[in-house]
């Protein structure tokens, strides 16, 4: 079986559980750390001969074109995340339609391929927004990978489908993967419970939509999650603290485990039967 990788291109200052302690007008005069972990990442996947879906901000590709082209050269998978790292739920539908069309010009222009993927920050694509996927639709995309099925408390759709679907004409849904048990959804795609958890727990999980399910897996990361020597944002509550920076130091040892356990490929080749029924 072979399961879907993703990188959400961002980077720590750009979190959004940081928003409240970092101004976006302050965000050109922090330390920027992305070029630094996404060659970390692309050596990592190519010393293992992985392939992945990279999910591009806008904004981080307009002022780092060479990292843009390295990850096509990669043959990798370019992807928007798109522009300027706001949640869906927090802009009007025009606002983010102008967001999403802006974040696809930019990555098409500098890479000189077609971007047919996007992933809304925070998974903030849900049942009190769905507008946005007829916005998402009409500005191109052919996929979307904007909701995680479980629930949470800055995100989270429990009851969406748990393996793609149509949400609109032309445009399919693939979700964060999760491992049916205990009568709920677990998460099983990545992203903070990958550091938080035992790896252990993210290889069951993943096995068991494999074997059980009979589905690939959809997994995620962040740039930053690589980068434990990353400036520390200090007036940061104690809950966002715990989330970002816990266990950074052993992300870099389990990807790679999770690279050698696994067959992983990208998003629009590892569903391509999904994507082919459009």
């Amino acid at each position: 079986m072979v399961n879907a990788l993703s990188v959400d291109v961002e980077d720590y200052f750009q979190v959004s559980a940081m928003a409240p302690y970092i101004p976006r007008d302050t965000w050109d005069s922090m330390p920027c750390r992305v070029e630094r972990n996404m060659d970390l990442l692309l050596d990592l996947f190519g010393e293992n001969q992985v392939h992945a879906t990279f999910f591009v901000l806008g904004w981080l590709a307009e002022r780092y074109p060479a990292m843009v082209r390295k990850i096509v050269a990669g043959g990798h998978e370019l992807a928007s995340h798109g522009y300027g790292h706001l949640r869906a739920t927090d802009q009007t539908p025009e606002e983010f339609t102008e967001d999403i069309e802006c974040a696809k010009a930019i990555l098409e222009a500098l890479s000189g391929c077609a971007v047919s993927g996007y992933r809304a920050p925070s998974f903030s694509v849900g049942a009190s927004n769905p507008w946005a996927f007829d916005c998402i639709a009409q500005a191109g995309y052919r996929y979307s990978s904007s909701v995680y099925p479980v629930a949470h408390d800055h995100y989270g759709m429990p009851d969406a489908p748990r393996f793609p679907y149509a949400s609109r004409k032309g445009l399919v849904e693939i979700p964060i993967s999760t491992a049916r048990a205990f009568g709920r959804n677990l998460p099983a795609g990545g992203g903070g419970y990958f550091r938080l958890a035992p790896y252990w727990l993210s290889r069951w999980a993943i096995d068991k939509i494999n074997r059980e399910d009979g589905r690939p897996a959809l997994f995620y990361m962040h740039p930053w999650e690589v980068d434990p020597e990353q400036p520390r944002i200090r007036a940061a509550d104690l809950k966002s603290q715990f989330r970002h920076y816990v266990n950074l130091s052993r992300v870099e040892g389990r990807l790679r485990q999770l690279t050698r356990d696994f067959q992983w490929d990208r998003i629009d080749r590892a569903f391509h039967s999904e994507l082919a029924q459009l």
